[in-house]
């Protein structure tokens, strides 16, 4: 009696929600190997909403020392990944709907990669995934890589991307690690195809020396950056444009940031204003700013000690949160850009059509210091510029809070529309750009009140 109760399988004997819940948090390839211990368990992979198939899970046992570690292997535990992947998430139940989590992890390498991701669009397809991640590794580490490696990993991952982008087009989270990509545009690209992407990390990746990272999406809430980004341009354009941005959250691994553009082209602006305890961990650095493209023709209120403000039409008030959270800035350019229909419209159609904003949200921001003064702002530039009372009253603002201010320069000369042929904000006279300090009547409009 007492050996027939040790031979009992206990853990057969547990219902499947239990079983599945222990399954579901080893890795994937290892909750297979578990299912091999009793007929009852084999039938529970089919009903399985977590994958994380990682091939380190098979890299793990190969001996290094004994054997090494050359291509022949990569290619090996490639396809033995792939084969696995193919046939893991075409047996699943077709009752069970939801997958909750998709996450694969192999080698970089086009002709191994296309299986995984051809069974990710697949299953993309067929089932409702709710967050999905590609997690493409390098035969070597950053250190040992040479810049020909970096290209040609870059190379590699442009030709994964291209032979199935259904598969890109559905990940919620991209890891890529050691890629110099041959052209500016490529990361972009990367972007523009991943339309569900909420989190990005990039570690040792780049365009070449000195150069920006463009990141424009719209769900992206996370971006991680691991080394040496001094340099980024964010931008937001999309169909209804409903979520909002937190900079402390979306930079929060990015605190080396130097030089930043952000681009609104000309609609709502999609960044939460937030206290500076929150933004001086990731803005500190920061000394360049560029805002480009904001929209035309909306109040915005600026409350400071009981007194309300109105400021410059266009929002550009919003950008004073910024100033108490960046406490190293020198430089702060803006660009205001008011006729942007005829823009959407040629690149997107009609934006009213696809939920687009008629206008600008207004921004309420309240300073959380009495008396605050920035004392490194040294420029200020403003393209679009207008003297009238709201813009002359935020230039006002801005010279009394940079104490040590030694330029502004309003430029009041705007773009033609290519679509129509009518100036920005329907003006029809080009005039000649006005500079402060030099233009004598500016000057006077804008004196500085001494405090």
């Amino acid at each position: 009696m007492q050996n027939a109760v040790a031979r009992r399988d206990r853990l057969s004997e547990l219902p499947d929600n239990v079983l599945l819940n222990i399954l579901e948090r080893l890795d994937t390839l290892d909750a297979l190997r578990t299912c091999t211990l009793s007929k009852r368990l084999m039938r529970l992979p089919a009903m399985l909403s977590r994958f994380d198939i990682d091939i380190g899970s098979l890299t793990q046992h190969h001996d290094k020392a004994s054997h090494g570690f050359n291509t022949a292997d990569v290619v090996r535990y490639n396809n033995t990944l792939a084969g696995v992947t193919e046939k893991i998430l075409a047996a699943r139940s077709p009752e069970i709907h939801t997958i909750h989590k998709l996450r694969a992890t192999c080698y970089l390498r086009a002709d191994e990669c296309l299986p995984i991701t051809r069974a990710f669009a697949s299953t993309m397809a067929d089932h409702k995934v709710d967050k999905a991640e590609f997690v493409p590794i390098l035969e070597k580490p950053f250190s040992e890589c040479t810049n020909g490696d970096l290209l040609c990993y870059a190379k590699r991952f442009n030709i994964c991307l291209g032979d199935c982008p259904a598969a890109f087009a559905g990940l919620t989270c991209l890891w890529l690690s050691n890629l110099r990509f041959a052209d500016q545009l490529d990361i972009p690209n990367i972007l523009s195809t991943c339309k569900r992407l909420e989190r990005l990390r990039l570690s040792h990746c780049d365009a070449g020396i000195g150069s920006v990272l463009m990141v424009e999406h719209d769900q992206l809430v996370e971006l991680i950056v691991d080394q040496g980004l001094s340099k980024l341009s964010l931008g937001k354009r999309g169909r209804t444009l409903t979520k909002n941005l937190q900079l402390s959250q979306l930079l929060a691994n990015v605190p080396s940031i130097r030089d930043l553009h952000l681009d609104f082209v000309s609609e709502k602006i999609w960044v939460v204003p937030e206290c500076p305890k929150l933004l001086t961990p990731v803005l500190r650095k920061l000394e360049i700013l560029n805002l480009d493209n904001l929209p035309e023709g909306f109040d915005i209120a600026w409350t400071s000690g009981g007194a309300l403000y109105k400021l410059w039409a266009s929002l550009l008030a919003w950008t004073m949160f910024i100033l108490e959270a960046a406490p190293s800035l020198r430089e702060l350019c803006i660009t205001v850009w008011g006729h942007y229909w005829c823009k959407m419209v040629t690149q997107q159609g009609d934006p009213r059509k696809h939920g687009y904003p008629k206008k600008a949200n207004s921004v309420e921001w309240q300073t959380s210091a009495s008396g605050f003064k920035h004392k490194n702002l040294l420029k200020l530039t403003i393209y679009g510029f207008q003297p009238d009372e709201n813009m002359v009253q935020y230039v006002r603002r801005i010279g009394e809070v940079a104490v040590n201010m030694r330029e502004i320069s309003l430029h009041d000369v705007r773009e033609v529309c290519e679509r129509c042929g009518d100036l920005d904000s329907k003006t029809k006279v080009i005039t000649r750009s006005r500079v402060y300090p030099n233009n004598l009547i500016v000057r006077r409009m804008i004196s500085l009140r001494s405090s």
